[in-house]
């Protein structure tokens, strides 16, 4: 490995992917440039603390989430540009994928700063490669809206569409988005619908949607979930 790209260099951003759920995914350069940087821009500093106390590294942490992410891109993108180092990370996985992040990078790349990208874990990545469902091609359009009524129209806009897509979902509407599916898009369309991937209570329910939502309607609704929905004449 080369040891340069573990060390930081000043005036660079670092977009540093973090496990989704078992801290064994975490890559070395990741710990490597997360102990050293100047300082972290996480989303949730007490998930970020715990994440770093685990592995022994102890940082200043910088808030950065969605509710102050216009200033704080701006401000930290200021201390870039006067020599910090600086990573950015989520919850878990990859900062900027239906997370904060983008701001910060786009505050970046307008200023000419380097932007380093750290890869590692990926909810959407995950289970796309383990799902059974085409990987060709696909869409990813982060969260379903939270609207019944604009789900509908969602999944009637893209009911011929020749690729697989991929959405995000919470725990509080995922059984109303697949039962909306399965009446738009018909029982035998194929999806997967996978839950707390890489934890303990991991679950993949692929199949005619009909069936997974069966299935999920005896399965615990807590964690985080990926939705994947096939296109129209793909079988499984």
């Amino acid at each position: 490995m080369d040891n340069a790209s573990l060390t930081p260099q000043p005036g660079h951003l670092y977009v540093v992917a973090t496990p989704i759920g078992n801290l064994a995914d975490i890559t070395e350069r990741a710990r490597a440039i997360l102990g050293a940087v100047d300082l972290i821009a996480s989303e949730d500093t007490r998930t970020t603390g715990a994440m770093l106390n685990r592995f022994g590294l102890h940082k200043e942490l910088v808030a950065y989430h969605e509710h102050n992410e216009i200033e704080t891109a701006e401000r930290l993108a200021e201390l870039l540009a006067a020599g910090k180092s600086i990573a950015v990370v989520s919850d878990a996985g990859t900062p900027g994928i239906s997370d904060p992040g983008f701001r910060l990078v786009r505050a970046c790349r307008r200023r000419g700063l380097p932007v380093v990208p750290v890869p590692g874990a990926s909810a959407l990545m995950a289970v796309l490669s383990a799902s059974g469902l085409p990987t060709n091609g696909f869409l990813f359009v982060g969260f379903l809206p939270p609207k019944s009524a604009a789900r509908i129209a969602f999944f009637e806009k893209y009911r011929a569409f020749d690729y697989t897509l991929a959405l995000y979902e919470s725990c509080h509407r995922i059984d109303k988005a697949v039962a909306e599916l399965v009446t738009t898009l018909g029982p035998s369309r194929i999806i997967c619908v996978a839950k707390e991937v890489t934890k303990l209570h991991e679950a993949f329910l692929t199949g005619p949607a009909a069936d997974v939502q069966a299935r999920l309607a005896k399965t615990s609704l807590k964690g985080e979930f990926v939705l994947l929905i096939a296109p129209a004449d793909f079988e499984l």
